[in-house]
């Protein structure tokens, strides 16, 4: 069997395997293996090199699993998917104003507590700043990330799985993507690893992602937009990471997404309950139309 049987044959695989290798094999070029944790002043240098590396995994992968599995084919599905921008305004207000607003309610209730939890905007002297580096991060990792996760995974995944199955692999491995440059940049100044700096982002990204992607997943199979998608990943990053962040370090950030996360599942078991026709495989072929 030929090598591009086998990629043809299981897309996904290939997907993520080219994914992960370009991200993390770049990232090791970068800061190298006997680098690992770095020391807080090799991460306040390298970091943003690190970073792009990083979200070229996805992008780069996607686009030549795109070319290898469906050729020109897949290429102007993809373009029809990134162009598609007539869903709905409702859809757009999901996108964009779902995450935020979730966030800031949770966080305000949890400051009746402690203030600790209240968020950066709440606090901060430099709102305009704090916004406009939220929002230019946030659009280019959702821009540079769904071409990859929303523009190829999802749809090979979903020829075969449900909604939530779909939702759970693509955010797991969405989570442990992260890890190698979350390990690296969480050294102390000896280059020691700390755990406050690990521990908290590891929650982040293995209770917190999974879930939004179900919910991203969902409504991916409502719009068939892959815009959309990006605006929400943007909408996702801009308001936990950077906008809407609170003080809390430690224990009370862990304890503020794991509720986070529990309240995402709530609220994706509530839109999908009852929807089992939602979640059944789509029909195997290459146009993914979505369910409407």
């Amino acid at each position: 069997m030929n090598i591009s049987v086998l990629i043809k044959r299981y897309p996904v695989l290939t997907y993520y395997t080219l994914a992960f290798t370009i991200s993390w094999g770049g990232d090791l070029i970068v800061f190298g293996p006997s680098g690992i944790p770095g020391t807080t002043n090799q991460i306040k240098i390298l970091f943003p090199i690190a970073l792009m590396i990083l979200l070229a995994g996805p992008i780069l992968a996607g686009i030549v699993s795109t070319g290898l599995v469906h050729g020109k084919t897949g290429f102007r599905e993809l373009l029809t998917k990134l162009s598609k921008w007539r869903v709905g305004a409702h859809w757009f207000a999901v996108a964009l104003l779902f995450t935020p607003l979730l966030v800031t309610v949770i966080l305000l209730v949890l400051s009746i507590f402690s203030p600790e939890f209240l968020p950066d905007i709440f606090t901060t002297d430099d709102k305009a700043s704090l916004l406009l580096t939220g929002i230019m991060v946030g659009l280019m990792g959702g821009f540079l990330e769904e071409i990859g996760w929303t523009g190829f995974a999802i749809p090979e995944l979903r020829r075969r799985c449900g909604v939530f199955a779909t939702g759970l692999i693509v955010g797991l491995l969405w989570g442990v993507w992260h890890f190698l440059v979350t390990f690296w940049a969480s050294g102390d100044s000896s280059g020691a690893l700390s755990l406050p700096l690990l521990l908290p982002p590891l929650f982040f990204y293995l209770a917190v992602l999974p879930v939004f992607r179900v919910f991203m997943v969902w409504v991916y199979d409502h719009t068939n937009s892959l815009l959309i998608a990006m605006f929400m990943h943007a909408s996702l990053i801009a308001s936990t990471l950077y906008v809407l962040k609170p003080q809390a370090t430690d224990e009370a950030l862990i304890i503020y997404y794991l509720i986070l996360s529990a309240v995402l599942g709530i609220f994706v078991a509530i839109v999908t309950v009852g929807k089992a026709r939602k979640l059944s495989p789509q029909p195997i072929g290459l146009k993914d139309e979505g369910t409407k």
